[in-house]
């Protein structure tokens, strides 16, 4: 069935208008593509800062409302998409202003490596340093140390699955909630739907072609080895103790089945965990310069789970 007769028709315009990706040409070519712009919020002060990453200086931004109403607010750590070799943090500057907004949170938002240049454990080591250095900072930034969720969509959330693994096993920092949205979890790319949602289905999505060659650049010399679960969440075999979940996926995703599997076992794991499967919707359906009617439900699904979280484990 083509995908015309598939996605729901709000969406079909943005799939023609969008370009094909082909990760075979030049990587900073397609690096410099600028996503639509987007009106800066007033309410919202943006900075810039640098941090001492495991290798490297690392760049992060700091969002937080210019009329703060406590304190001490929650924060969310927040983790760009991109397929691990694609983006940045100001490509997300709308979506972090949004949270900043609507669930009168701060934001963090960090600048990790990207691959090919900088292969697995650059990319989910920069996100560790950045979270400690977060928790580390909370007096400075103001932040409720009991209140700090992290998020992040596609790899942006694989990284954030990963990271919440990886918090947990080195012992913190705490986190309250994660929210990996539509996440990249899983290298073997071995479910029905890697093999369903493929170029010649939805050539101007991330499809099954795309996600073998970014998982092939991210994991590198890392691939001939046995795959660790901080690489690619999917394959860690015990999530008990990981904070409460949120998250999200279109029916026509490739991480479809990933993410439903993954959501299965934390529940299994004894993990709170909500999620909502969108059908008719593709990879990234929920980007903020979309202003369709699906795509507001599924950021205002966010945000009512960031601010029910933030509520259950507030101690002001």
């Amino acid at each position: 069935m083509s995908y015309e007769k598939r996605v729901l028709p709000e969406l079909l315009g943005i799939l023609k208008q969008a370009p094909k990706l082909d990760l075979n040409d030049d990587i900073e070519k397609i690096r410099s593509f600028k996503p639509p712009a987007l009106d800066t919020s007033p309410e919202v002060k943006i900075t810039t800062r640098s941090i001492q990453g495991p290798e490297s200086e690392l760049r992060i931004k700091i969002y937080e409302p210019v009329n703060r109403e406590t304190p001490k607010l929650p924060a969310v750590y927040w983790i760009h998409g991109g397929g691990y070799i694609l983006g940045t943090p100001d490509g997300d500057d709308g979506l972090c202003e949004f949270f900043v907004n609507e669930v009168h949170c701060v934001v963090v938002s960090i600048d990790y490596r990207l691959a090919p240049e900088h292969p697995y454990p650059a990319a989910i080591e920069d996100c560790y340093a950045g979270l400690k250095w977060t928790a580390d900072q909370v007096e400075e930034l103001q932040i409720d140390s009991s209140r700090i969720a992290i998020a992040g969509a596609s790899a942006g959330g694989g990284l954030t699955a990963a990271l919440s693994l990886m918090a947990r096993d080195r012992g913190g920092p705490q986190i309250a909630f994660q929210m990996p949205l539509y996440p990249m979890l899983d290298d073997r790319n071995e479910t029905p739907s890697s093999y369903e949602i493929n170029e010649q289905n939805l050539p101007t999505a991330w499809n099954r072609e795309n996600n073998l060659l970014a998982w092939k650049m991210y994991l590198g010399a890392a691939a001939a080895d046995a795959v660790s679960p901080y690489a690619a969440p999917g394959r860690a075999e015990d999530l008990s103790g990981l904070p409460p979940t949120y998250t999200f996926i279109g029916q026509l995703d490739p991480f479809r089945d990933e993410t439903m599997d993954y959501v299965a076992r934390l529940a299994q794991a004894g993990v709170p965990v909500e999620f909502h499967l969108y059908p008719g919707c593709f990879h990234g359906f929920d980007a903020i310069f979309n202003e369709q009617d699906i795509s507001k439900q599924a950021r205002s699904g966010c945000v009512n789970a960031l601010k029910n979280a933030f509520k259950q484990t507030n101690k002001e």
